[in-house]
């Protein structure tokens, strides 16, 4: 563990880097004798504030309310949030450690020191956002689908495996299987947290400075260290393709033109193209919303909702089914309580509730948006 110190010189600042692995005892100790060694001015942990309010209050993601989590649009984050937690649980169950004690040794050491504490690492909000913004929808469906159902339950960790972890961030571990089909993610997730790591640990107070890492962000810190970062740049949300939106529209006044001319042009195709349209658009929507077993009312709501808020860019039929099913089948605080080893197996999303109101509103969005596409299709071809 001591190779895993890395000593730099910036300017007037004495950095010490500590490579660690988020699930890894070892990697607590060694930062707790560093820090009591080296008593540094400021610590700097690879933690952003939302993740340090979690694991200083790790039963305050239990309090989270569905319902909400839905009308603010973040079930994919939350969802991605999960399943990156219970990656990180299952392999610390089987090293028998806690998750990220390196991160909360930092913590304390610091604490008991009076040190600075430095939270350096971008907002996983916002890496998620830019990795999500750069995909296209194929790749959207791919990526959740990697990001669920990831690991193996009875796969042994040895310590060749904790080696690897300390040159492997555990968000890139997570999608390991998925960068080389989108380069682009391993760009957002190592590169430009690098470059954020790296300037906040130059902006850190005092002159002997203390880093606490996930060993593969050494090297790239290591390196950025002495270089200019824009930090505007990587921790800016890009914002919607302007072009999803006029091809929304466009598409929506034009499946209305289309229907409303076969009604001018004959009674009977106008309802051809009108039943299409329901059938394809609803009936995919519900099939779709169905996969996941929920309360037939919401199997309903989606095949009512989708063929009206496909119509509608702003509006997603997912939500209201979402919304349907998180009333109909409340979550219960066990549902919430057994999230994080429910959301590895297919068993797990069957029975519970929580699970299943989130996945309602993606499935019930996937659904509609190839309701979309084939109804579309099939309209233009009843009309020639």
């Amino acid at each position: 563990m001591e190779n895993n110190i890395t000593r730099l010189t910036y300017q007037d600042k004495e950095i010490l880097l500590i490579g660690t692995a988020h699930v890894s005892k070892g990697s607590a100790a060694l930062v707790k004798k560093v820090i009591e060694e080296e008593h540094p001015d400021s610590v700097c942990i690879e933690l952003d504030k939302d993740r340090y309010n979690s694991m200083r209050d790790p039963k305050a993601w239990e309090r989270t309310d569905v319902v909400q989590v839905i009308k603010s649009k973040k079930v994919g984050f939350l969802l991605a949030n999960l399943a990156l937690s219970s990656y990180q649980k299952k392999i610390a169950k089987k090293l028998h450690v806690s998750v990220g004690g390196e991160m909360i040794q930092g913590m304390k050491s610091a604490e008991e020191i009076g040190a600075t504490l430095v939270l350096a690492d971008r907002n996983i909000q916002t890496t998620f956002l830019r990795i999500w913004r750069k995909l296209n929808l194929w790749e959207k469906c791919k990526l959740i689908v990697n990001f669920l159902f990831v690991s193996d339950d009875d796969t042994d960790i040895k310590d060749e495996d904790l080696q690897k972890l300390l040159q492997e961030d555990m968000l890139e571990a997570v999608l390991s299987d998925m960068r080389k089909s989108f380069p682009k993610i391993g760009d957002i997730l190592i590169s430009e947290r690098d470059q954020h790591l790296a300037a906040k640990i130059k902006e850190a107070p005092g002159k002997k400075i203390v880093a606490v890492l996930g060993g593969a962000h050494v090297p790239g810190v290591k390196k950025e260290i002495y270089q200019t970062q824009d930090l505007a740049g990587i921790t800016t949300i890009p914002p919607k393709k302007p072009y999803a939106k006029i091809i929304g529209w466009t598409i929506s006044a034009l499946i209305i033109g289309l229907i409303t001319y076969g009604f001018i042009t004959n009674t009977q195709t106008g309802l051809r193209q009108l039943s299409s349209w329901i059938i394809w658009n609803g009936g995919l929507a519900a099939l779709f919303v169905a996969l996941v077993l929920p309360h037939p009312l919401t199997i309903l709501t989606a095949l009512v909702a989708a063929p009206i808020t496909s119509l509608n860019p702003m509006l997603a039929c997912g939500w209201f089914a979402g919304l349907a099913e998180a009333t109909l089948h409340k979550p219960a605080v066990q549902d919430v309580l057994n999230v994080h080893n429910d959301i590895t197996s297919f068993k797990g999303f069957f029975k519970n509730r929580f699970l299943k109101a989130l996945m309602v509103v993606v499935l019930g969005n996937i659904g509609s948006s190839l309701g979309t596409y084939i109804a579309g299709i099939d309209i233009i071809k009843n009309l020639f």
